[in-house]
């Protein structure tokens, strides 16, 4: 009796107790046969009547409330579907009438009705998770992914003790991971990746004894990985990765989980080397963890991991060499270690890991020579060892390997022959050996390599011709010869190769004519046959290659006119026929080319007029018609070119006429040059040519007066030589302010009157001067007694000069009365700097240059405590220049003991200040690239876009002003040189710049080029990536920063450390630009490439992926894969391919080296990645 009172209690349908909750419902599920026999046998005695009666009332309740119970479930999830702005379709047989919810899409009950499974995937619910999932107690399976469910995790998951699947991926989940999951002992599978997640993994998950899968990568999770997993003997699958903020080693304790089969912690900051003890995880099938700060070596014991199929430890830090061991991984498939710093030899005893399918070891130290035993992979399809110093020749045991698609040797010192046995590998698709010194002909076995898509052997030493059945090559997409001592002429079967994109065979010695089967190349877009033999004409057929956007046929000895055909190849971007042989008139068909840019036909023997037509060339940026024999006159017409932008070159033909006032519309032309030829008239078209950085109108027959612009009154003498009736002197009356509106001089009675009116203003003018100076030194000489340092310095006793080159809205005395020590914003070698409000506004820096004095005290050379000269030359160069990346000029004032030059305000200070002024967050990647990419344009328009160029001599991050936007200004032209002033050539025997940026040439003939401030560049890209200033107290031994990243063989470790959380794109773009870096910080003046060039390289990093995804689809999906091309006869390699960024082996291999924009679009080395984290 007192026994089944209890039980009536336990029954009490408001009780709070859980323990009895969970009793009373397990009571509920009774099959009601059960609860018969529970409750009402045997019969009651006629004694306990009344207690019979109760138990039949109760025995009701529990029916009811059983049936209530699927009901409120179906009510939950109605609710919480319909919080959604819109029902999905697939969802739409929810409805809150049905009882249970268990005919309902994705729903799944027991036979009692309640709900077990919650399955819903790729249905776009975009709702909170506001699911109350605690009174769903007979829950085993919850799946919602792909569904864009927000909010939180809600903490009542941890109620569903029946959990055994929790799949909540792919939404946008934020939040921590609740604690209370910890309770689910049943659970087996916690799948939680590709969310919003933050916090740490928590340490109550290890309670989850029973979990198989964990999978939490590509969240926001920080924090370490807690050893406490290592109580999870059941795991299996631990993926972690993508997580970037998770931080610390591999915990030991993981080896504990012995039945491990995939352990991923890739894309995060985990650091230190790898446990010795994974090597116990006998079961290991995938070990990722790639893109991590790794380092150490790689243990030999992860040879007893013998289930092992994919090892992925690329982009890491790790040392020392490959571990013989490897060789007991019979069933590995992928080996991707690249993008370490690994060395030593590759070993003989990988040939064992028989199951191989991928090997990528590329961008490490690897030496030695290429085991043979890899012709014996029969199942290998990839081998890349990219960017090493692999020695000796390609052995021809690689023909074995039959199932190999590519083959990536490329950037290594691999000499001998191309084994012909390589025509063997039928089914081989890439096929890169260039910057290598291989040698001897190509073989034309390699004809047989039918499935070959892309092949690049520039850079080497090759000779002979090239095989005619190369061009037999049905899928053949890609062929690259750049650089190489290739002779012989182009076969007729070049047509055959329908396939082709892209043919590059610039810088070789192929002579004969272009054969007119060219023209079978249908989908052909680039053609570089630049720098060759070539003669003859340029084939007709030409125009057949309808997909052309680069024609380069520059520097041959090619004849004849123009085909007419080329005007049909309306997608054409860019023609290059200069320094060639070619006669008769241009095609005025050109006119039809509207996606034409550039077009350069300079030094040919072109004749007759310019076509009127070219004015229709409506995306036209440059046009180089120089050095021919054409005639006429400057057609009106080319004024129409609203996009002609860079340059208008007609130099050195035999042109006459006036400029035509149409050329005034050119308003944003940057360059023109009209010298050598027979023009006449006066120059006012040109005045309102404000964009003109560069204009020569030298040797022409022009006459009459300057326009009164800047430009004119800054131009050198030499580009106005040679006009007898140009009045071309510095005396104002020259500009045309003092002429008719016509430009031409006023008749002779108003000269000459006008000339005894200006004598007589002068006497009275000087006799004036003469009374007021006297009194003034009289004055003076009193206050020079009382007057202190500071106020001689400022030069209050003297007259101020001062002379504008912009509008200027204040005066001298606004600027004067800046000059304080609370406005000071800068001290250098060559002055002070203050920050100067004006009375409208206005806000400028002025620079006050240091007297002979103090700039001595202060530890300048000779050549800088020279104030005369720096002041003048700074206002000489910057006077004369404009662009975009170089800092505004706003004018000078000076007097007898002070000079001031005024310039634009930067309100973020220097590129140095904001590096290495701690005053808040770190400068983004995108910012220092932005900078990094201002300031080299800068300086290519210094170098190659000013007559003369310019060379700054003082480049450093202090001399890198940040504006508003951070878009970079160059500044500081205190010690900026013209090329061809008369004492450039000479050494100096002083050493202009600043320590740490001085190129290593000063040290053996203190001798400056363009090519000192491409080092010095180099230097600051050093110190934008790494952070550390090129003397810096944190490298150890006092090392330059040039020489520490050599010496880590500018690894991943080098880059600054604020920058390494961030996402493998954007390292990957920091890789290459300091690859770019190391190029530029050559010891040999002759190696380094041009501020042009890596401007172009630079600028190329942020679009190349593009063109790799493009390159994905030629080569079938297959890894982004592309050729290094370096146009014309450039002999290094600059970077690399967007999945791959170059660290070492950037090094030219010969001198005169000329780079190119497309040398970034085609690197030969790609590397494997895999998405797994």
């Amino acid at each position: 009796m007192f026994q089944r009172e209890r039980e009536v209690e336990v029954a009490k349908p408001n009780d709070a107790n859980p323990r009895r909750k969970f009793w009373k419902l397990r009571q509920m599920s009774i099959p009601s046969s059960r609860q018969n026999l529970l409750f009402s046998s045997p019969p009651p005695p006629p004694t306990s009547l009344s207690f019979f009666i109760l138990n039949t009332i109760l025995s009701a309740l529990l029916f009811a409330s059983a049936a209530a119970i699927p009901n409120h479930e179906a009510s939950i999830l109605f609710s919480w579907l319909h919080s959604s702005p819109s029902i999905p379709s697939s969802l739409s047989n929810w409805n809150n009438l049905d009882s249970t919810p268990c005919k309902w899409t994705s729903i799944t009950c027991s036979p009692h009705g309640f709900v077990t499974e919650i399955n819903i995937q790729s249905v776009p619910l975009q709702i909170p998770f506001s699911l109350n999932l605690s009174s769903f107690h007979f829950l085993s399976k919850l799946v919602i992914s792909y569904a864009n469910i927000t909010g939180t995790i809600p903490v009542d998951i941890g109620d569903c003790l029946s959990l055994k699947f929790i799949d909540l991926s792919s939404n946008s989940l934020v939040g921590t991971i609740p604690n209370s999951i910890g309770k689910l002992q049943n659970l087996e599978n916690l799948t939680l990746n590709s969310n919003q997640l933050t916090g740490k993994i928590p340490v109550e998950l290890c309670s989850c004894f029973r979990l198989k899968n964990l999978l939490l990568f590509d969240n926001r999770l920080a924090g370490y990985i807690p050893p406490e997993l290592g109580k999870l003997s059941s795991l299996e699958v631990l993926r972690a990765g993508g997580n970037k903020d998770i931080i610390g080693k591999v915990p030991d304790e993981l080896a504990d989980c012995s039945k491990l089969t995939v352990l991923g912690l890739a894309d995060t900051r985990i650091s230190g080397s790898l446990p010795v003890s994974l090597g116990k995880l006998s079961k290991l099938q995938t070990l990722s963890i790639y893109t991590t700060m790794l380092s150490g070596e790689i243990p030999p014991d992860l040879g007893n991991c013998t289930e092992l199929v994919n090892l992925f430890l690329y982009e890491n830090h790790l040392s020392g060499s490959i571990p013989p061991e490897i060789g007991k991984l019979h069933k590995l498939e992928q080996l991707l270690l690249w993008q370490n710093s690994l060395i030593g030899a590759i070993p003989e005893e990988i040939g064992n890991c028989t199951s191989l399918k991928m090997i990528d070891l590329s961008l490490n130290s690897l030496s030695g020579t290429i085991p043979i035993s890899i012709g014996g992979l029969f199942q290998l399809e990839e081998f890349m060892i990219s960017d090493n110093n692999v020695s000796g020749s390609i052995p021809s045991d690689l023909s074995n390997a039959t199932n190999l698609l590519q083959l990536q040797l490329d950037t290594n010192q691999i000499s001998g022959l191309i084994p012909p046995e390589l025509g063997m590998l039928s089914k081989l698709t890439v096929f890169f050996a260039w910057q290598n010194q291989l040698e001897g002909s190509i073989p034309s076995s390699l004809a047989s390599c039918s499935s070959l898509q892309a092949l690049d052997l520039s850079h080497n030493s090759l000779t002979g011709s090239i095989p005619p059945g190369l061009f037999q090559l049905q899928n053949l997409t890609k062929l690259l010869m750049i650089s190489n001592d290739i002779s012989g002429a182009l076969p007729p079967e070049i047509g055959s190769c329908s396939s082709l994109v892209r043919l590059r065979l610039g810088n070789n010695r192929i002579a004969g004519t272009i054969p007119k089967e060219i023209g079978g190349l249908g989908i052909l877009n680039f053609l570089d046959l630049s720098s060759n033999r070539l003669s003859g004409p340029v084939p007709d057929e030409i125009g057949s290659c309808t997909e052309l956007q680069m024609i380069d046929l520059s520097n041959n000895i090619l004849q004849g006119p123009l085909p007419i055909s080329l005007s049909s190849l309306t997608g054409l971007q860019v023609l290059d026929v200069s320094a060639n042989q070619f006669t008769g008139q241009i095609p005025a068909s050109f006119g039809r080319l509207t996606s034409l840019n550039k077009l350069m036909l300079s030094r040919n023997s072109f004749s007759g007029s310019i076509p009127l037509s070219l004015g229709l060339s409506s995306s036209l940026q440059l046009l180089d018609l120089s050095s021919n024999g054409l005639t006429g006159g400057i057609p009106m017409e080319l004024g129409q070119i609203e996009t002609l932008e860079i340059a208008l070159n007609l130099s050195c033909n035999r042109l006459t006429g006036p400029i035509p006032p149409q050329i005034s519309s050119l308003t944003m032309l940057s360059i023109l040059d009209l010298s050598h030829n027979k023009l006449e008239g006066h120059l006012s078209p040109l005045a309102e040519l404000d964009n003109l950085v560069s204009l020569n109108i030298s040797y022409n027959a022009f006459t009459g007066y300057l326009p009164d612009n800047k430009l004119f009154r800054q131009l050198s003498p030499t580009d106005l030589v040679g006009n007898q009736g140009l009045c071309s002197s510095i005396r104002d009356s020259c500009f045309l302010k003092d002429a008719d509106r016509t430009g031409l001089p006023r008749n002779e009675n108003d000269i000459r009157r006008s000339r005894k009116l200006k004598l007589a203003l002068a006497l009275l003018i000087t006799l004036t001067v003469a009374m007021v100076i006297m009194g003034a030194i009289a004055i003076m000489r009193a206050r020079r007694t009382i007057r202190d340092d500071d106020d001689s310095e400022l030069g209050d006793s003297w007259p101020w000069q001062f002379t504008p080159f912009q509008k200027l809205n204040f005066s001298v005395d606004q600027v004067l009365r800046c000059l304080v020590d609370t406005n000071v914003i800068g001290k250098g070698c060559s002055g002070v700097v203050y920050r100067a409000d004006m009375d409208n506004g206005e806000v400028i820096a002025v620079k006050k240059l240091w007297p002979n004095t103090m700039a001595a005290s202060n530890g300048c050379n000779d050549e800088k405590c020279s104030v005369r000269d720096s002041f003048s030359t700074e206002v000489k160069t910057l006077g004369s220049i404009r662009h975009k990346n170089i800092v505004r000029f706003l004018g000078c004032c000076w007097n007898r003991n002070t000079r001031l030059l005024m310039y634009d305000y930067m309100p973020n200070g220097s590129l140095g200040s904001l590096l290495h002024e701690k005053t808040g967050n770190a400068l983004e990647w995108e910012l220092r690239y932005q900078i990094l990419l201002g300031a080299a344009q800068g300086l290519a328009y210094l170098h190659h876009d000013c007559v003369p160029p310019i060379v700054h001599r003082d480049i450093k991050a202090n001399n890198i002003l940040v504006g508003l936007e951070f878009e970079p200004y160059i500044a500081d032209f205190g010690l900026a040189k013209l090329v061809d002033d008369g004492d450039f050539a000479r050494s100096s025997n002083t050493v202009a710049g600043s320590y740490g940026y001085i190129a290593p040439e000063y040290g053996y003939m203190m001798k400056i080029t363009e090519k000192s401030d491409v080092y010095s560049y180099g230097v600051v890209v050093l110190e934008v990536l790494t952070g550390k200033q090129p003397i810096d107290p944190t490298i150890p031994d006092g090392l330059h920063v040039v020489d520490w990243v050599r010496q880590k063989r500018g690894g991943i470790e080098v880059l600054d450390p604020s920058l390494l959380s961030r996402p493998a794109s954007e390292t990957e773009e920091m890789m290459q630009a300091l690859g770019i870096a190391l190029l530029c910080v050559n010891s040999s003046p002759d190696e380094r490439p041009t501020m042009k060039d890596v401007a172009a390289m630079l600028k190329e990093i942020k679009h190349e992926r593009e063109e790799y995804a493009k390159v994905d689809v030629l080569l079938k999906g297959s890894p982004a894969t592309d050729n290094q091309e370096n146009k014309k006869s450039s002999g290094v390699v600059p970077a690399t391919s967007s999945s791959k960024p170059v660290t070492q082996s950037l090094y030219p291999k010969s001198k005169n080296s000329s780079f190119s924009v497309s040398s970034l679009l085609y690197s030969s080395s790609s590397n494997s990645k895999t998405g797994f984290k």
